[in-house]
């Protein structure tokens, strides 16, 4: 198991990322394709288009009861949609362990009740590629590079309204939080939409549409195909 820097349980804690136990000093079983996008762009339908193991990243928001979820300016409303209101460092580390041992434990989360209702084994088996999907993928880029795990990160970016629409439907359908929260922060989002891929971009996320976000998923699948090994007889 390894702790939240990525290091073997048991290693000193570290404070810089300079200082992380660097999992490619270690043979990789897999890397990762970190997916980003804002809220309702379709990162999990394209996800699982690929047909690579996914992890949710959204699993690892914070609880409701959370003493450092930020908060909307001028609102009472918690702010989902800030990086920190999102744990990072579990994130990293379940990556890390999914990369060098193909399982890692992973919270279960309830957006809804904004709760973590659970623990579930990620098993990617022995897949070379995974998706790592969710709206703060991008915050990880540099981390997942500089530990060597990292295969490519994209944005998904399409029309704010289409966007839109296809988050409120999303977010009714699964009663995600009350209708007036939805419709505040859905109008929000699309104002804001531009400036999210903008910044996810400059933190290292390629920005694509689905058809592309899909042939470059395809191409780094293609890169991580293992080496045949020589026949006794070659």
């Amino acid at each position: 198991m390894l702790d939240t820097n990525g290091c073997p349980a048991g290693s000193p804690a570290r404070v810089h990322a300079s200082d992380w136990c660097p999992v490619s000093s270690h043979p990789l079983q897999a890397r990762v394709v970190l997916l980003a996008g804002p809220s309702g762009s379709g990162k999990s339908s394209l996800a699982a288009r690929t047909g690579l193991p996914v992890l949710r990243l959204d699993d690892f928001y914070k609880e409701a009861d959370d003493p450092t979820l930020p908060l909307v300016p001028g609102s009472p409303d918690i702010d989902w949609d800030s990086p920190s209101s999102w744990d990072a460092d579990a994130a990293v580390a379940a990556i890390t362990e999914l990369c060098a041992t193909g399982r890692t434990d992973v919270p279960v989360y309830d957006i809804a009740t904004s709760a973590r209702v659970g623990r579930d084994v990620l098993d990617i088996a022995r897949a070379p590629l995974f998706v790592a999907e969710g709206i703060f993928a991008a915050d990880i880029v540099a981390r997942c590079r500089e530990l060597g795990v990292l295969a490519d990160a994209l944005c998904l970016r399409g029309r704010p309204s289409t966007t839109f629409r296809r988050r409120l439907a999303r977010d009714l359908r699964e009663g995600r939080k009350s209708v007036p929260f939805l419709l505040r922060r859905g109008w929000r989002l699309m104002r804001a939409e531009r400036s999210i891929v903008a910044r996810q971009t400059a933190l290292g996320a390629h920005p694509c549409d689905q058809p592309e976000a899909l042939v470059r998923v395809t191409a780094a699948a293609a890169d991580r195909a293992p080496t045949p090994t020589p026949s006794a007889t070659a």
